[in-house]
């Protein structure tokens, strides 16, 4: 009789420290609701916008940031006319971050057209005046989701040349139709959550896990789930198994061979810069 009501105290106590989390939890998402208008850092205060024209796209506010250092720039925005006829390349970046372990890491795609524009896509937290990331901070209703709509100078080399983080950049494989769908499909999710406000959240809305679940909306099931998305300085090595970028050669090979950190800085004022970065012995 002692052992069984034992038994019962404990089961209620582990039943209270279960469900009084998911309860409080519960509430604390009904009080805390996304919003457009606080008080966002310079760079995320104003947010692209894609206007849809049969098989032409037009992107108002492209930002294109000329930085000095990272935390010293001129935020500048371009609107620009894309033909979805016309792409030809989809980018995969991978920024892991330096000093930081558990396989933490920054991830973007960026679309190349036959004329030699390039427009990157990068998911990211929309930061207030007074906030930093906090991966704590981004399970529990801190941030708004962003899609930033950039131009390379700005996102990419930001990442190469100012935070001296190493950058992979490497060029995907697939069908010039899942290129166009993939683009568009980012596009109309920037624009919905210019409207319609989300939280990020660092386990199930993250920069990698919202480009796999656009990858996965054009082709069902084509990225499994693995912990190489959330832990994304490997997802280069996720995308390699699954025949998403190269995987005819070793990965560290892969790595070094699309590594643009040296050429990013040796052609960091050529105007061609895009170009340059993707200038591989082959």
């Amino acid at each position: 009789m002692i052992m069984r009501s034992v038994c019962k105290k404990i089961l209620k106590i582990v039943v209270v420290a279960i469900i009084f989390p998911i309860i409080a939890y519960f509430v604390f998402a009904q009080i805390v609701q996304p919003s457009l208008n606080r008080n966002w850092t310079n760079d995320q205060r104003i947010l692209a916008h894609a206007n849809f024209n049969e098989d032409r796209v037009k992107i108002t506010n492209i930002r294109n940031i000329n930085y000095r250092a990272t935390d010293d720039y001129d935020v500048r925005y371009y609107d620009k006319t894309f033909d979805l006829n016309k792409i030809e390349s989809v980018w995969f970046m991978v920024e892991p971050f330096s000093g930081h372990g558990f396989g933490a890491a920054h991830t973007l795609l960026s679309f190349g057209f036959e004329n030699g524009d390039y427009v990157a896509i990068s998911v990211e937290i929309r930061k207030e005046s007074d906030e930093s990331f906090s991966a704590v901070g981004g399970l529990f209703r801190q941030y708004e989701l962003v899609y930033v709509i950039a131009d390379e100078q700005d996102v990419i080399k930001l990442r190469s040349n100012y935070r001296k983080d190493k950058v992979f950049l490497y060029p995907t494989q697939t069908s010039k139709e899942n290129m166009r769908a993939l683009f568009v499909s980012m596009l109309e999710r920037a624009n919905k959550l210019a409207s319609e406000p989300e939280f990020y959240n660092t386990l199930t809305s993250t920069c990698t896990t919202n480009i796999v679940a656009h990858i996965n909306k054009i082709v069902e099931g084509r990225v499994p789930f693995s912990f190489k998305v959330l832990m994304p300085a490997y997802s280069d090595e996720l995308a390699q198994k699954l025949g998403l970028i190269n995987n005819l050669i070793p990965l560290e090979e892969l790595r070094a061979k699309y590594l643009i950190n040296d050429r990013a800085e040796k052609y960091a004022d050529d105007p061609n810069w895009s170009q340059r970065i993707r200038e591989i012995d082959l």
